[in-house]
């Protein structure tokens, strides 16, 4: 857990001090200094009101696998897998699958398929996001959200078909040292299709619509607030939803590290040149060097509210489930095999 979250904490750091340099150290000063401070707990308030909804999620695939934990429990673990966020495709929160084995002996192949049930709503949910938000304005990243869509079809074909699982099953269990999974893989296929069967999908769906969507509203606050009047609500829906999307496209990028930053910040700069040009009269390299930096101030803090303050969360959830049922170095000697 160290290893992966550190790497991610490390990207993190190297890539804001890039963007900061990039936008010119003094203007970004200069933009911070001048943006009012209520737009950032507001932007908290709705990225924890975001986790509460999609706890829900959390709740529903325990009940369709009949895994039995109480609330509270349940709570605490479903926050911990957010200190994994800054993982490849945030798959790092399978750690909750571990601690989960630790409160009610479930085998971790049974359920970690509610991670994959997890990230595929929740792509599903921001795809509808960006539909709502206005893709047909953008037409030059419209393949973007039509092969996501195309991927998000085949991969519900190949989980909901026994025989994809039976292929799966038979290559592993052909291979030196692997062989010994087979089994497990087969059960994670048995869980993955009740979690993906398409009477099971709408539900946790539209959660994810609502939980993800409340933090585009709070990127709206923050954005509008560094330069007013120059995105509106549906602009910042479909901004910061199209982002997490080619982020998460982006598998082997932790939380979407790089690519989300590059996209949400040039499509915030493309908004913000116009207003400024007009508001402060500016022109020329002065107006890009200034919507560059307002652009990298508002990227910086919305990431800052939704990501890093998801991993600070769920680092504290994870202090709190290791003083109630054991420390670490514990959990590790009594984990066995999943």
């Amino acid at each position: 857990m160290g290893r992966r979250l550190t790497g991610g904490v490390l990207l993190g750091v190297l890539l804001y001090a890039g963007i900061a340099v990039w936008a010119d150290l003094d203007e970004l000063q200069a933009s911070l200094t001048r943006f009012p401070l209520w737009p950032v707990p507001a932007a908290l308030g709705l990225a924890f009101l975001n986790y509460c909804i999609r706890f829900l999620k959390w709740q529903r695939y325990l009940a369709l696998l009949e895994i039995e934990v109480d609330r509270g429990t349940s709570f605490l673990i479903f926050l911990s897998g957010m200190s994994m966020s800054v993982t490849p495709g945030k798959m790092g929160e399978v750690f909750k699958s571990w601690l989960l084995r630790r409160v009610s002996d479930t085998p971790i192949h049974q359920s970690a398929p509610i991670v994959v049930a997890e990230r595929f709503t929740d792509l599903l949910g921001y795809l509808i996001l960006v539909a709502i938000g206005g893709i047909a304005t953008l037409p030059e990243y419209t393949w973007i959200f039509w092969s996501t869509l195309g991927l998000c079809g085949l991969v519900l074909v190949l989980v909901g078909s026994r025989r994809t699982a039976r292929i799966t099953c038979k290559v592993f269990s052909r291979t030196p040292y692997f062989w010994r999974l087979a089994s497990r893989i087969e059960g994670s296929f048995a869980s993955v299709r009740v979690l993906l069967a398409p009477r099971h999908i709408v539900l946790p769906t539209l959660l994810s619509v609502i939980g993800w969507g409340l933090e585009c509203l709070g990127f709206w606050l923050i954005a509008s607030a560094l330069v007013e009047g120059a995105v509106e609500p549906l602009f910042c829906v479909f901004a910061y939803a199209f982002s997490a999307v080619a982020g998460a496209v982006a598998i082997v990028a932790p939380g979407g590290l790089v690519i989300t930053e590059g996209l949400l910040g040039t499509l915030l700069r493309r908004r913000y040149e116009p207003v400024l040009a007009v508001s402060l009269e500016l022109g020329g390299e002065t107006l890009r060097k200034v919507a560059r930096a307002k652009a990298a101030g508002a990227v910086i803090l919305v990431r800052l509210c939704t990501l890093w303050f998801a991993v600070a969360v769920g680092l504290v959830a994870t202090w709190v489930f290791t003083r109630r049922f054991g420390e670490p170095e514990e959990l590790a000697e009594e984990g066995g095999e999943g």
